[in-house]
């Protein structure tokens, strides 16, 4: 009797699991019904759609933007790509660019920004200022953060920024002299984690003292993990990804608790009536005062917006000026006339005045065409709600649309010779491209930092040129890595020598 009851819970247990899963590939084959007038290239499988090619291209040394570009050129300027039942739809045409990311009624798509809330089951991005879904849970961070990153903070970061700098310098003085060659990546990931840290927070970690600092390490170890775990839902389940998934949970939780310090420790010293550093975190503590928004929830934001400013702001500038110090390598025309510049401007100066910033112009060109080939954040995606015919095609609403600013920023139809690199196409006097290069995004929520970086990148950079003379090493790959954000495979090996 128990065995006959056995079987028959057994049988329905069974037709239920049948049936669920017929059911839904019955919802899958409707989903592909429903956008397969789309083009776009062949699904791996009915159920897995492209995933494997995403798997496949995060664990070898293949860029998967490349893959995308290759896409982009074949089968136009819009399309679709599956995983599971979901779809997200290739945009690389300027007017749905202008359309959509201009507007504040196009949500940042669900599926990849809540997935890094957390990170392999720790608390990563949460609801700071790049995943917040909600608008007006946004606006009222902006608000919140808008005062840390107005012109006249930023022009008060400029003792910051030369003091990192010529940390950078002396150090190079000592290379310089026992004429070893030097991964220029390793050395300016150093000085942009060192400001962000010292402008933002007040601390100063010194790391061209401190080489083993397990702050730079647990960054360096989220960004890794972060491409695993948003390409492959399936990285977590193998044995052999184990020890990756722990060491990127153990890094997310350091830090957390990092930021939660820092947060603690300055709040201390605010009610104390201690002199406090007048920078991003003293800012960002008053004005949250003043809007009373100090509670756990509150208390949580910061450190969303804490891990949120290392991970989108530190790493992506050293790129910049990684790629930037590559290509300048490269280029031997243009880096003479970019240091003549330089010369001009600074002379014999040592510090670098705010004011003398918006001479660089050639600078800033070799700056801009840098992010027009390595944008290191390279793209963005927004929620389709509704019903939309983007460059002829209609796209059902309920998917994302994904906007690769490094795919529209090297497609031949908008940039001439798209893979040379020439800054000229940043002269004031050149046409100016139409929504087709967007390094920081665009509209609403553009990036809060870009300012920022780009100052103090210009810092760095010119003060390089004005003090050494550098050359890459013969042999070195020049090709791009993907861990997160975009950066040079290489490092960029470089001798360096004093200006003679």
């Amino acid at each position: 009797m128990i065995s006959e009851w056995v079987s028959y819970m057994m049988f329905y247990l069974l037709a239920t699991v049948f049936c669920a899963v017929l059911t839904y590939c019955m919802y899958v084959h409707h989903v592909h019904q429903k956008y397969d007038h789309i083009p776009g290239p062949p699904r791996d499988s009915f159920l897995l759609g492209h995933i494997p090619t995403f798997s496949r291209g995060a664990k070898s040394d293949n860029l998967v933007q490349d893959l995308f570009l290759q896409w982009a050129e074949k089968y136009g300027p819009v399309y679709r790509l599956n995983s599971f039942h979901y779809v997200v739809i290739k945009v690389h045409c300027p007017e749905a660019t202008k359309t959509i990311l201009m507007s504040p009624k196009y949500t940042k798509d669900p599926f990849v920004y809540k997935r890094l809330f957390n990170l392999f089951g720790k608390r990563f991005l949460g609801n700071g200022l790049v995943t917040a879904m909600d608008h007006d849970d946004w606006y009222r961070q902006r608000r919140i953060m808008d005062p840390a990153f107005s012109s006249t903070y930023l022009r008060s970061l400029m003792g910051t920024f030369n003091e990192m700098s010529e940390r950078l310098m002396d150090h190079l003085e000592e290379i310089a002299d026992t004429k070893t060659p030097v991964i220029m990546h390793d050395l300016v990931n150093c000085v942009t984690l060192d400001v962000i840290c010292k402008a933002a927070f007040g601390v100063d970690l010194n790391l061209f003292k401190q080489t083993d600092s397990p702050f730079q390490k647990a960054v360096e170890q989220c960004l890794k993990g972060m491409v695993f775990y948003l390409r492959d839902p399936f990285f977590r389940l193998f044995p052999k990804n184990w020890k990756t998934v722990q060491q990127t949970k153990d890094a997310t939780e350091l830090l957390r608790k990092t930021g939660n310090k820092w947060i603690q420790k300055r709040k201390t010293a605010i009610e104390n009536g201690e002199d406090v550093p007048k920078d991003i975190l003293t800012q960002i503590l008053k004005t949250a005062e003043e809007e009373n928004v100090n509670n756990t929830k509150d208390h949580e934001l910061m450190l969303d917006n804490f891990v949120t400013f290392f991970i989108a702001g530190q790493e992506t500038t050293a790129n910049q000026l990684s790629f930037a110090i590559m290509e300048l390598g490269r280029h031997p025309e243009i880096y003479k006339r970019a240091k003549a510049e330089v010369d001009e401007i600074l002379g014999t100066k040592i510090n670098i005045p705010y004011e003398d910033l918006g001479k660089f112009t050639y600078l800033s060109q070799v700056l801009k065409e840098t992010l027009r080939l390595y944008p290191t954040a390279p793209g963005t995606s927004r929620w389709l709600h509704e019903d939309m015919v983007i460059n002829g095609l209609k796209i059902p609403g309920s998917c994302a649309v994904i906007f690769s600013s490094y795919v529209s920023q090297r497609l031949g139809k908008f940039f001439k010779d798209p893979l040379k690199f020439d800054p000229e196409r940043f002269d004031v006097n050149a046409p100016k491209p139409y929504y087709c290069y967007y390094p920081f995004a665009l509209g609403p929520r553009t990036c809060l930092g870009q300012v920022f970086s780009q100052m103090e990148a210009k810092v760095v950079l010119a003060k390089l040129l004005q003090r050494f003379e550098f050359s890459l090493v013969p042999g070195q790959s020049f090709d791009i890595k993907d861990t997160g954000t975009l950066r040079p495979k290489s490092g960029v090996i470089c001798n360096i020598k004093h200006c003679s």
